[in-house]
């Protein structure tokens, strides 16, 4: 029987109904990707075709009072290396990258993990190709595998602030490594070397990496933080915004380009109070002695004008980071470079008279008179005058002149007589036993005993008449900064009125507008503050008869401070000798605090010297110095160039000094005050535990093996594999390779 057959005809047309259907099924598919979706996906595609990379901010600069820059930046070359890309690129080299086992703890317990071997990565792949052409260095291996494990997202800084004939090299070759990358960075300047190193600071990386910041980008190129000083402590106002630049892959995933770049913003620019002028001269003149600080002030406004401590050092040195070597080096110097002493708190010596002179005062003791038979008992205790080794007595004395001498058997009765908590309160107003506020680290608010401080600190001990005599002369408990001096020394000298310093002057954007802090206010204001005014408690004549008796120590005969005598200006001053306890170790403390020209004074000067033998020899001279160029100056007469310093540092910066003299000498003093050491205080030294960013040195693993210096034929390229089309992978037929290229020989010198 025969079976019809199906129709052709219908036979197309049931094709041609399934072509349409499915066409119609395309297009529908097409339009929902290109057109419902297509910005997603075109998104998506963009996000896949670029990289962004985050580009450092740059720090403001800072300034002096007169526009004169202190810190800048400048630009380093590093070189860096992104370490998921050279996994990435292993990975499409080789195969699967070499494992390593380290131990982590997850949710509290202990279990193996697995990672990509990066040092193996880095010596089998990278080490070797920077090594022919003479760029690989040796460098620390276990920071490289802890960098990987820890922040995947920042580069690992490979080497760091390259110098030119390196750039050079690695810009004249294609170095054709995935993952090696020159970066430029800016980095700090500090444009005087150790000029004022201690008021500074310096910066160093981050502490703690913002790791949702860090997962917007591609590639995270952290900030420079403030690590100490004026960087850190204006650190939020002199960082800038940071840019981005955006990189294109190719369909391989291989950057080759730059798409565009959004700049980084600069931060804003802080101006000092201090006069770099002033700061050179001071930094000149202490550099006489080994350790020591020096201080001036505008006694009108709290303005600090100069502060300086020996030795010092160069924070250059900490830029972009510090070699480990360098670092132990200076926290094994026993002369403690990196400690600011202006803003340590030691025994402040007969300079705390001037306190224990207006307590007295507001006691309505102006007019009392005391003897001096060699020495005043309290208790079981027979506390000297100064003069009794020199056997002989001040006998009796009024005020002024017990300043003028400096007698301490006057002091410990007056300040008896005045009572400690009248000696405490005025110690207080001028700021003393506090933290001053300024923008510095590390400042120690010193020391201001009474018989509360007793019951705290030593609640075994009574408060008695002997812990005044103590308090009275600058020995005992008191703890004074040689800021602290000049401030309070400025307050005697403007008439009665107590600033707290001012180091910041102000604060300006790059388009000269003021920086504003979080609330919307201007960051620094330019007024001065206002901590107390003395006149509350004492009157014009008290503070004159003050200033009468500070006067007389510098310019009649027999006072203790004749060193500081100048010529054409009258100085008024206090000279003070201290025992001290530092780390153990006895300490004599020499100081002298002064102020001129007389009438209308311009510049407190506050001057410490660790070591000194006594006050008015030792640290005299160098406050007068300081005083005399720096009021040469303001008449034109002495011109001092602001230039480069190198470290300050002594041989032998423990050794006993006795006198300090400058060419030209100063006139010659009197007799010279002891320390007492009835009871030796201990210093508090200003901290200076900032942890800088230290550059570990090479391991065993980070070590290069260099190749020796012989001609070499540069590198030939290696024929690559190329893939099989369609139909040799159809066929089964394999290209067989190009042969290599005949490398030139190496021409040899001939020997003759």
């Amino acid at each position: 029987m025969n079976r019809r057959g199906i129709n052709p005809r219908l036979r197309i047309q049931f094709l041609a109904l399934l072509m349409l259907m499915g066409m119609g099924t395309l297009s529908l598919r097409l339009w929902w990707i290109q057109v419902a979706h297509g910005a997603e996906w075109t998104a998506q595609l963009r996000g896949s075709s670029q990289a962004t990379v985050r580009i450092p901010s740059v720090r403001g600069e800072i300034k002096d009072r007169n526009g004169l820059t202190l810190v800048q930046n400048r630009g380093s070359y590093e070189v860096d290396f992104y370490l998921p890309e050279m996994v990435k690129g292993y990975r499409e080299r080789f195969g699967s990258p070499p494992l390593t086992e380290y131990r982590a703890t997850i949710n509290g317990m202990p279990k193996d993990q697995k990672e990509p071997d990066i040092i193996k990565i880095v010596n089998g792949g990278i080490i070797p190709r920077l090594n022919d052409l003479d760029l690989a260095r040796d460098y620390n291996a276990g920071k490289l595998q802890r960098h990987y494990r820890n922040d995947t997202e920042v580069p690992f800084s490979y080497i760091k602030d390259i110098d030119f004939p390196t750039m050079a090299k690695f810009s004249e070759h294609d170095v054709g490594l995935p993952g090696v990358d020159i970066a430029i960075k800016p980095v700090r300047s500090y444009v005087y070397g150790a000029l004022a190193a201690h008021l500074l600071g310096y910066v160093g990386a981050p502490d703690d990496i913002n790791r949702e910041e860090a997962r917007k980008f591609t590639f995270y190129q952290g900030d420079v933080e403030g690590k100490s000083n004026i960087e850190k402590s204006m650190d939020e106002y002199l960082r800038g915004k940071p840019g981005v630049r955006y990189l294109r892959r190719n369909a391989k995933g291989t950057i080759d380009g730059v798409l565009h770049e959004d700049p980084p913003k600069q931060g804003a620019n802080v101006l000092l109070t201090l006069d770099a002028r002033i700061q050179a001269i001071a930094e000149e003149a202490l550099r006489a002695v080994g350790r020591g600080a020096a201080v001036v002030v505008d006694p009108n406004n709290g303005d600090v004008l100069a502060m300086v401590s020996v030795p010092s050092f160069d924070p250059n040195t900490f830029i972009p980071s510090i070699k480990a070597k360098d670092w132990k080096a200076l926290q094994k110097d026993e002369s403690d470079p990196l400690v600011n002493r202006a803003i340590s708190a030691l025994p402040p010596g007969s300079t705390f008279k001037l306190i224990t002179a207006m307590a007295g005062l507001r006691k309505k003791l102006a007019n009392a008179h005391f003897t001096c038979s060699g020495g005043v008992s309290y208790g079981d205790h027979y506390f000297k005058c100064w003069v009794a080794e020199k056997h002989y007595t001040h006998g009796t004395l009024g005020l002024a002149d017990a300043i003028k001498v400096s007698c301490d058997a006057f002091f410990y009765q007056y300040g008896n007589a005045a009572g400690i908590d009248s000696i405490d309160l005025i110690g207080k107003l001028m700021g003393l036993g506090e933290e001053s506020g300024i923008h510095l680290t590390g400042e120690q608010a010193g020391n201001l005993p009474g018989p509360e401080w007793m019951q705290i600190h030593h609640p075994q001990e009574r408060w008695s008449q002997a812990q005044t005599a103590n308090v009275s002369i600058g020995q005992g408990y008191t703890l004074v900064s040689p800021l602290q001096l000049a401030m309070a020394y400025s307050a005697a000298a403007n008439g009665g009125i107590c600033y707290y310093p001012r180091f910041v002057d102000k604060v300006l954007n790059q388009d000269g507008s003021p920086a504003l802090d979080e609330n919307g206010k201007v960051a620094v204001l330019q007024t001065p503050r206002v901590r107390a005014d003395l006149r509350n408690e004492l009157s014009r004549e008290q503070i004159d008869l003050v200033r009468k008796g500070l006067w007389k120590v510098v310019n009649e005969d027999g006072g203790t401070g004749g060193r500081a005598r100048l010529k054409n200006v009258q100085v008024a001053g206090k000279t003070g000798t201290a025992q001290a306890t530092d780390r153990g170790h006895k300490d004599t403390i020499a100081w002298f605090a002064c102020f001129a020209p007389f009438e209308n004074p311009k510049y407190v000067v506050a001057v410490m010297v660790q070591g000194g033998e006594h006050g008015g020899s030792v640290a005299g001279p160098i406050a007068t110095r300081i005083l005399e160029r720096t009021l040469a100056a303001d008449e034109g007469d002495f011109d001092m160039q602001v230039a480069w310093l190198a470290p300050a540092h002594k041989s032998n910066p423990f050794q006993m000094i006795k006198d300090v003299n400058y060419a030209g000498g100063n006139v010659p003093s009197g007799d010279e005050e002891n320390a007492d050491d009835s009871q030796n205080a201990d210093a508090q030294m200003a901290s200076a535990d900032a942890a800088p960013d230290v550059e570990p040195e090479a391991d065993s693993q980070g070590k290069v093996r260099r190749r020796a210096s012989v001609p070499v034929a540069r590198a030939v390229p290696v024929a690559t594999q190329q893939p099989r089309n369609f139909f040799e992978r159809l066929f089964g037929v394999r290209r067989q390779p190009a042969p290599a290229p005949t490398p030139p020989p190496v021409r040899r010198p001939r020997t003759r």
